[in-house]
């Protein structure tokens, strides 16, 4: 028996607020220089997390039939996603330096809002009101 929307968006809500929360916070303990940073949980949970969010980002969009590069809003989605996964890349283990770090970091969360904001009205662009 398939799984209903409702369970599957709330399983994918669950696992964006994880997923982000893990994000922010290693970036503070990347900045205070903490050692919860090098413990070993710390590096592959998020990978668990990150792929039930994605089998359930997958799963609603089939249960809605509605497409990247089909559906305008979804495709705003993906590749803000893209964007998303590449600052915190940067920030998190490639930037040299400290004003590197921070700037790809706020820059990350700027861009999961915008995510966050397409996915709540279906819109690319959802700062402007019917576009």
């Amino acid at each position: 028996m398939p799984i209903d929307y409702p369970i599957l968006k709330m399983i994918h809500v669950i696992c964006v607020t994880v997923s982000y929360s893990l994000f922010f916070v290693r970036g503070v303990w990347m900045f205070l220089e903490s050692p919860w940073l090098h413990k070993r949980w710390v590096r592959f949970v998020p990978h668990v997390i990150d792929t039930g969010l994605l089998a359930t980002a997958i799963a609603m969009a089939v249960a809605i039939r509605q497409y990247p590069f089909f559906a305008d809003w979804l495709t705003a989605k993906l590749l803000a996603l893209i964007c998303y996964i590449a600052l915190g890349m940067v920030a998190i283990r490639f930037a040299r330096t400290h004003g590197m770090r921070l700037a790809a970091w706020l820059a990350a969360q700027v861009v999961f809002f915008y995510i966050v904001a397409v996915a709540v009205t279906r819109n690319p662009l959802p700062w402007i009101a019917g576009a």
